[in-house]
């Protein structure tokens, strides 16, 4: 924890003492911003640079490749497409065209923070504009994103959750155990989430959690994972169902996962399963 986390933590409690409510609307305004926009690293600007950006709806969208064998990249939190340089790179050396966005409030979108329901409307508008994907690879929150806009009828040949989570509710449990905030305060964040962003629906931390799919599931976490608890891994195979199967990892924490050379090599042959593929040729597919 952080010395700035810590004294926002104090301070929340301090108020959540006087005053519950109010501690819960104090806690929304931090909880619903990222705080800094993910950066471009050096490593992954030949990629960000090739890429053919667009500015949809107020949303910055990328693609590579020809057009064939479309998949989806969707990132998570205070990240941005460009996180998924080394994807990028080997999905275009085996004809895939890779597709992304910077999610609102975060890269080169200038639009505010939305919600799922907004990364369900970029990735259908996306769907809509490049065909049915292949796949879909997510990593951290994207992993909700994606998974609910294909239930809601988004295609995906195969899917690939990297350091993903299943329950929609583990979003305002992280926030509030690193703030060290008690039981009447988180449960006023939440009231606070329905309220503001999704019309007063109790429903939402069901409706927006990872429920059955029908497309096979890789799911890759790391067992040192301080952003996202690895006991969200059974949460999220019991959630999906038989389809989905687990590759568990160590010692690459949280964000170094995206980049590392076999994850992302198990991660694309996994993809080239689907169809026979020739692009399989030459990839370790026994993972």
């Amino acid at each position: 924890m952080t010395d700035m986390t810590a004294a926002v933590g104090v301070g929340l409690r301090a108020i959540g003492a006087v005053s519950p409510r109010l501690a819960g609307r104090v806690a929304f305004e931090l909880w619903r911003r990222p705080m800094a926009r993910g950066q471009v690293r050096s490593s992954e600007r030949a990629a960000h640079e090739s890429a053919r950006a667009e500015v949809v709806d107020g949303i910055t969208t990328y693609a590579w490749g020809d057009g064939r064998r479309p998949v989806l990249l969707v990132h998570g939190w205070r990240s941005r497409a460009s996180r998924y340089a080394g994807f990028i790179t080997r999905l275009l050396e085996l004809g895939y065209s890779p597709i992304s966005y910077d999610g609102p409030g975060h890269g080169d979108t200038t639009q505010p923070m939305g919600t799922i329901l907004d990364h369900q409307r970029i990735i259908t508008r996306l769907a809509e504009r490049y065909g049915d994907f292949e796949a879909l690879i997510a990593h951290s929150l994207g992993v909700p994103f994606a998974l609910y806009a294909v239930r809601q009828g988004v295609a995906a040949g195969r899917i690939v959750s990297i350091s993903g989570f299943a329950d929609f509710g583990y979003l305002v449990d992280k926030f509030g155990a690193e703030l060290g905030l008690g039981t009447k305060v988180k449960n006023n964040l939440r009231r606070e989430i329905e309220r503001q962003l999704f019309g007063g629906d109790p429903e939402i931390w069901t409706k927006f959690s990872v429920g059955p799919g029908d497309a096979d599931l890789l799911v890759i976490h790391n067992d040192v994972d301080d952003v996202v608890d690895p006991a969200q891994v059974a949460v999220l195979l019991a959630s999906y169902g038989p389809r989905a199967r687990f590759s568990p990892k160590t010692g690459l924490g949280h964000g170094r996962i995206l980049s590392d050379p076999a994850v992302i090599e198990e991660a694309i042959a996994f993809l080239a399963v689907q169809k026979g593929l020739d692009v399989a040729e030459g990839l370790d597919l026994s993972a």
